[in-house]
C-alpha cells in the first residue's frame, strides 16, 4: 500500500478509500499493523468531528434513531459517518453485520458513511478498533460520528472513552427511579432518551422521561456538566419528532465544554486511556508465541491437576516471562 496516496485519498474524503483504511485497522496480521500505524501517523489530527456515543439495550430502536438522526444530520448540509459495532458470536466468531441493511435510506446518502464492525472478544460495547476508526473518519473530514454499541446493558461505558458526548437510548417503561441512579452506564450517559414516544407508548414514555430526570435529579453534579445536564428526553424516530431538540442539547452541551476547557482536557484523558491501553494489548502480544504457549500449557495442567495453585502458577508464569 502506497501510504502517502491512501492518506491523500482519505482526506479527499473517498469513501472507498476510507472503507479500505478501516478494514486495514481491523486486521490482526502484523504486517497490517505496521501499515495501519503508519497511516494513521501520516492522516495526523488536522479535524475535530463530534464524536456521539449511542448506547441502548437491543430492541429499543438504535437503528431506526441513528438514521432519522442521520438524516436530519445530513439534511442540514453535514457529514455524518456511522461506526456500528455488531455482537459476534461466542461459539463461531461470526457477525450479522446488518446495519446498513436497517439503515438503507441513510445508507444511500451521499453525505453519509456507515461502517459495521464485529465485537469479536472485545467487551464494553466497542470493537478493539473502534477508536482508530473514529480517528480515519476524523481525517475524512466528517462533522459527526455516531458510535453504536453493541448493546449489552450496564457495563457498556467504553465508549465513553472515545465519545465527546454520550447518548443513552431507553424505551418506555424501561425503569424507575431506582434503575436510574445504578452506577455503571446510568452515569455516564449525557442525555438519556427515551425513543417510541409515539402512538399508545407516548404516554408510557413521558412517564418514563419523568422518571429518569428525577433520578438524574439525585445524582451528584459533575464538574463537566453544565446546569440542567444531563438530562433525560423524549424522541419517536419514527415519526422524527423530538430530534432537533436531542440536536440542540448536544450541540449546547459540546459547545460548553469547549469554551470551558472540558473538551480539551477529556480528549487528552482520552489519549492516555487508549496509550495504557494499546501497551496492555502488546504485553499479551508477548504471550502469542510458541514458547510461551508451552509453557502456559504445562502450568494449566499442573494446575487442573491439583499440583499447583492457580495463583501461585500465575506467578511463576509473570516471572518467567519477564525473565526472557
Amino acid at each position: 500500500m502506497d501510504i502517502a496516496d491512501q492518506a491523500a485519498r482519505i482526506k479527499a474524503g473517498e469513501r472507498r478509500a476510507l472503507a479500505r483504511a478501516i478494514t486495514l485497522i481491523e486486521s490482526g496480521r502484523a504486517d497490517h499493523r505496521a501499515q495501519a500505524t503508519e497511516l494513521l501517523a501520516a492522516l495526523g489530527t488536522e479535524h475535530e468531528a463530534l464524536r456521539i456515543g449511542l448506547s441502548g439495550t437491543p430492541g429499543v430502536g438504535k437503528s431506526t434513531f441513528i438514521e432519522s438522526f442521520g438524516m436530519m444530520l445530513t439534511g442540514q448540509g453535514l457529514r455524518v459517518a456511522v461506526l456500528a459495532v455488531d455482537p459476534s458470536s461466542a461459539r463461531s466468531g461470526g457477525s450479522i453485520l446488518g446495519d446498513k441493511t436497517r439503515m438503507d435510506r441513510l445508507a444511500r446518502d451521499p453525505n453519509a458513511f456507515i461502517r459495521p464492525s464485529p465485537s469479536q472478544t472485545h467487551l464494553g460495547g466497542v470493537a478493539r478498533r473502534t477508536r482508530e476508526a473514529v480517528a480515519l473518519c476524523e481525517a475524512a473530514r466528517f462533522d459527526v460520528i455516531l458510535i453504536e454499541t453493541v448493546g449489552v446493558g450496564q457495563s457498556e461505558t467504553v465508549v465513553a472513552q472515545m465519545a465527546d458526548v454520550f447518548l443513552l437510548l431507553l424505551a418506555p417503561a424501561g425503569g424507575d427511579e431506582l434503575q436510574g441512579v445504578k452506577r455503571g452506564i446510568m452515569e455516564m450517559a449525557d442525555l438519556i432518551v427515551i425513543n417510541k414516544a409515539d402512538g399508545d407508548l407516548k404516554a408510557t414514555a413521558t412517564r418514563t422521561q419523568a422518571d429518569y430526570a428525577g433520578a438524574l435529579r439525585l445524582m451528584r453534579k459533575r464538574p463537566q456538566d453544565p446546569e440542567g445536564y444531563p438530562r433525560a428526553m423524549t424522541v419517536s424516530a419514527l415519526e422524527d419528532r423530538g430530534l432537533p431538540e436531542v440536536w440542540a442539547a448536544l450541540q449546547e452541551l459540546a459547545e460548553w465544554r469547549k469554551d470551558e476547557g472540558h473538551w480539551t482536557r477529556t480528549r487528552a484523558a482520552q489519549a492516555r486511556y487508549w496509550f495504557e491501553e494499546a501497551v496492555r494489548a502488546a504485553l499479551l502480544a508477548q504471550l502469542d508465541t510458541a514458547q510461551a504457549r508451552s509453557r502456559l500449557a504445562a502450568l494449566s495442567d499442573a494446575v487442573s491437576q491439583g499440583h499447583q495453585d492457580p495463583a501461585a502458577a500465575a506467578q511463576a508464569f509473570v516471572r518467567e516471562l519477564a525473565a526472557d
